[in-house]
């Protein structure tokens, strides 16, 4: 999407039963909203195929990873990890600083949003604990909102590649066009 350092979102924790919909709902967002790649680990990589025939239907690039554990990905992370927590700093008094570290660094950011009770490991390891808000609320909504102001709004005039379908806006109704073959 950019010329930008490489975001990436790790879906931390799957709770089988209960986050199907949002896990994969973690990985649309992470790809509508201007990130790379989406990294599911464990339970959560059972929703890759979604994510990926989203992508397939409706354009890229934007790639789904699979990994059995979380740890070594952010533990080894080559870059900057940004963790989305209702308990860190507030997103308007630190995303200047983390755009500002990313644009100087050129260093791939992750993006951690968590489902489960997130092991204090995590917050250690962060280079920032992020909160949209000190309430409870969606790990989907912070994901989206995070994502906006780290790109400034420009990750919503994105071009997609290779689209199967194209929404076309529309003041009132639905209209997908399908390429010309």
């Amino acid at each position: 999407m950019h010329e930008e350092p490489e975001v990436a979102v790790l879906r931390l924790g799957h709770r089988p039963g209960r986050d199907e919909r949002i896990t994969t709902h973690v990985g649309l967002t992470a790809r509508a909203l201007g990130a790379d790649r989406a990294i599911l680990a464990g339970q959560a990589s059972s929703r890759a195929d979604t994510v990926e025939d989203i992508t397939d239907r409706f354009g890229g690039p934007f790639e789904t990873e699979t990994v059995e554990s979380w740890r070594p990905v952010v533990r080894d992370w080559d870059g900057n990890v940004v963790h989305l927590t209702m308990y860190g700093l507030e997103v308007q008094n630190v995303e200047d600083e983390i755009r500002g570290t990313l644009q100087a660094d050129r260093d791939p950011l992750l993006v951690v949003v968590g489902a489960e009770k997130v092991p204090f490991e995590v917050y250690e390891w962060a280079d920032w604990n992020v909160a949209v808000t000190n309430q409870p609320h969606s790990e989907i909504a912070s994901l989206a909102v995070f994502l906006d102001r780290l790109f400034e709004g420009r990750e919503l005039d994105r071009e997609w590649e290779d689209a199967q379908k194209t929404v076309i806006p529309q003041a009132i109704g639905k209209r997908v066009e399908e390429p010309d073959e």
